[in-house]
């Protein structure tokens, strides 16, 4: 596999998973399970952070710990011991090549195969001090424990410019709000119970959503602005809204088991209020508080720690990993005033600290889409500002939290008007969300993608981030690549200028991660923007999750820019539960190849396993001409059986066909941009349009179509151009000695046979 050196990041990740051992199919710390944790660091890998974080699938034996033995050399570097099947050292390795092997405790001979990892000088420092440690200090810090901003009445004159027009924006806010938004209730909601997803407990789920979330809102910022003004009228708004939300029923609506969400938020809200607060709540007012946050942090915790702590051995839980991120910050703030919150705190800081994100590997990345990456993102700004403050801990200078950050400035650049890739691409980027997260970061490139997002960062979020800002530090600011591959999740971007707002942007994917959870089965799809607008696009829209609209269209292959074959037939799509489905198939796709170069990006995908055996082989090739601003598109398709293949696209405008070249011209939604679909060997696939099963979202329109195998056939190749700006190139493919060559005006490719 060959990569480009596009980021420190990058170089350091390696997608390499052999193990050492004589016998590596004996290793008990690997599992046959794609959904069971991986024994990490991984075999002959450099570290992005230092400590790095060890992990391995428990032994069937359930011991009661695990010693962990870390050699440099022959010479035994560190013994751990870890009661749980993980462990995050509180101390930096030095600089050197290490093995690493692990045992339970209650058997010294059966010890995992060694793998060897390195720290270099490359390898960030990442230290988290040891719990202990920890809770001491918090438990010394007296409230507010979670803000560093003075009142306003003690703000020097550099704090008022950078942040008085922030809380300007936010008074106005909040006081717009109070007369206007809803106090919530338990009798908004009808159904008492959601388990069971249909159509009207989806609605009710997200009406619960939304009326927690804005409510809880409400209460984190009017506390802040009582804590910064003085003002009497936040402290009675925070009242209103805390007392609102400590009178809604745990078993209710908003219980765990019917709204996961509604509960953390109610649980995290009062706990930041009553922080913010610091002692102006009546001795019967705090009770009420401090005992519902109690009772709704339980609820969260008995879940997460059941089996032994859940997620250690099964981590692909969307919401648990929030939930425990969550759970990290209220124990944090509550330590002292409420008894469990130490008992919390153990089990959910390291870990989330630890753990931080399940859906990508350590350069940073998000395989549930950039909509989801956004989400997370607002997540991680809500809880890691507050605990850096409270802690210490900074989340933002952790090596995945910057390659997060790299990640969403390659995806969702400034201007871009879609998301991409999963559940809910067909939202408009939130531009506040990334500017935010951008300004926690110190480094040149972050300057840039937050100078470069117009608008504001949000005021509760500037308010509550440490001064001077994060990004105000950095010593210039540095344009992001024009390319960059995110192996873990096998995404990669390549685009004809970042720094240009009329950037051509092409997006490629080809997942391990497969179409589990939020994810589609669109593996070696691509997406085509210019100008911020889509072109060649994912088609559908998202009503709820595991809606027969999501299972029967918009999850599938055929809704994307992929192949099908025989009528549409592609990937495996069953992902939503743990159960149900073949996991081996499930998950697939990889990235096998990446270079950038100034004038030519090349990408290369293999989805062959996610097609469940249906194919024998399915390689696609891309290549993104700089210099002409045109893709060429290769895919080598194998199947044990004749088949006709299908090369699908899809279009936000009705696609204008010629039949004398078989090229298809497609405009965005506004028609300010065109791209020409060619197929270079027209003779070998017809045009064909399709029809989806589901119709649009309304007021959109969609159009879809596929270059087919003229026949059924066992192998296919398609060899598709992409002119952006449908500027009619000349084209030129010559049989060569070793392969062909593909002239695409000025540009020549080398192709295989």
């Amino acid at each position: 596999m060959k990569f480009s050196r596009t980021s420190t990041l990058q170089l350091l990740f390696t997608a390499c998973t052999a193990t050492i051992g004589s016998n590596a199919s004996a290793d008990w710390a690997v599992h046959p399970d794609p959904m069971v944790i991986t024994a990490a660091p991984k075999a002959w890998t450099t570290q992005v952070a230092n400590p790095p974080v060890f992990s391995w699938p428990r032994h069937s034996s359930n011991p009661p710990s695990y010693v962990l033995e870390v050699k440099n050399g022959s010479t035994v570097y560190k013994t751990y011991t870890a009661t749980r099947n993980w462990l995050l050292p509180s101390e930096p390795l030095a600089d050197g090549t290490y093995t690493w092997r692990v045992r339970p405790s209650n058997n010294a001979t059966a010890w995992s195969d060694p793998r060897y990892f390195y720290v270099n000088s490359l390898t960030a420092r990442f230290v988290v001090p040891d719990d202990a440690v920890l809770r001491s200090q918090i438990a010394a810090k007296p409230h507010p424990r979670a803000i560093s901003t003075p009142p306003y009445s003690a703000w020097p004159a550099a704090l008022k410019l950078e942040r008085g027009a922030a809380l300007t924006r936010l008074k106005t806010e909040i006081d717009w709000a109070t007369p206007r938004l809803a106090v919530p209730k338990d009798s908004d909601w009808a159904l008492t119970s959601t388990t069971t997803v249909t159509a009207q407990t989806a609605a009710q789920i997200a009406a619960v959503r939304q009326a927690i979330f804005a409510n809880g809102r409400q209460l984190e910022a009017a506390s802040l602005l009582y804590r910064l003004t003085g003002e009497q009228k936040y402290l009675t708004e925070t009242l209103v809204r805390g007392d609102a939300l400590a009178a809604l029923d745990v078993n209710g609506a908003t219980s765990y088991v019917s709204q996961d969400q509604g509960t953390r938020v109610i649980a995290l809200s009062l706990a930041k209020a009553y922080d913010a607060l610091n002692g102006a709540l009546d001795s019967t007012r705090k009770a009420k508080w401090l005992s519902i946050i109690d009772q709704r942090t339980t609820v969260i915790y008995n879940d997460l720690s059941n089996n032994a702590g859940r997620m250690d051995q099964y981590p692909f839980d969307s919401h648990g990993g929030t939930n425990l991120a969550y759970v990290a910050l209220i124990a944090t703030l509550t330590m002292g005033d409420i008894a469990n919150a130490t008992r919390w705190f153990d089990f959910s800081f390291r870990a989330s600290v630890a753990s931080t994100s399940v859906w990508s590997g350590p350069e940073g990345g998000y395989a549930n889409g950039t909509s989801y990456a956004q989400y997370s993102a607002e997540i991680f700004q809500q809880v890691w500002q507050p605990l850096l403050i409270a802690t210490g801990v900074d989340m933002f200078s952790k090596p995945w939290s910057v390659g997060f950050m790299r990640f969403l400035a390659h995806f969702v650049p400034p201007g871009q008007k879609r998301h991409l890739f999963g559940d809910e691409q067909e939202l408009v980027p939130t531009g506040y969300v990334f500017k935010g997260f951008a300004a926690n970061f110190s480094t040149n490139q972050a300057n840039w993608y937050y100078k470069a997002i117009p608008g504001e960062m949000e005021a509760l979020k500037m308010l509550q981030a440490p001064y001077p800002l994060p990004v105000t530090k950095a010593a210039g600011t540095g344009v992001m690549p024009n390319a960059g591959v995110y192996p873990s999740i096998g995404w990669v971007a390549m685009h004809s200028s970042m720094a240009d707002l009329k950037r051509t942007s092409l997006y490629f994917k080809s997942s391990p991660y497969g179409s589990y959870n939020h994810s589609h089965a669109d593996q070696n799809s691509f997406v085509l923007m210019k100008s911020g607008n889509a072109l060649l696009a994912q088609s559908g829209y998202s009503d709820y999750f595991g809606s027969p609209n999501a299972a029967n269209w918009y999850r599938q292959t055929k809704a994307h820019n992929a192949i099908t074959f025989d009528g549409g037939k592609g990937q495996i799509t069953d992902g939503y539960t743990q159960e149900g489905y073949n996991r081996q198939k499930m998950f697939g796709g990889k990235i096998t190849a990446f270079s950038t170069t100034s004038t030519l990006d090349y990408a290369e995908g293999d989805a062959t396993p996610t097609y469940g055996g249906a194919l024998n082989s399915a390689i696609r090739k891309v290549w993104y001409l700089r210099s002409s601003n045109a893709a060429v598109i290769m895919d080598k398709l194998v199947a044990p059986t004749a088949v006709k293949y299908e090369w699908n696209f899809h279009s936000f405008s009705p696609m204008v066909y010629d039949a004398a070249s078989k090229k298809v011209t497609v405009a965005s939604a506004d028609a300010t941009e065109r791209v020409c679909v060619r197929p270079i060997t027209p003779a070998s696939v017809n045009f064909e349009k399709r029809t989806a099963v589901v119709a649009p979202k309304a007021g959109t329109v969609e159009d879809h179509g596929a270059f087919v195998s003229l026949a059924p056939v066992t192998s296919q190749e398609f060899l598709i151009l992409l002119d952006v700006g449908c500027k009619n190139p000349a084209v030129q493919l010559t049989a060569t000695a070793s392969g062909r060559t593909l002239k695409v005006g000025t540009q020549t490719l080398a192709l295989p046979n």
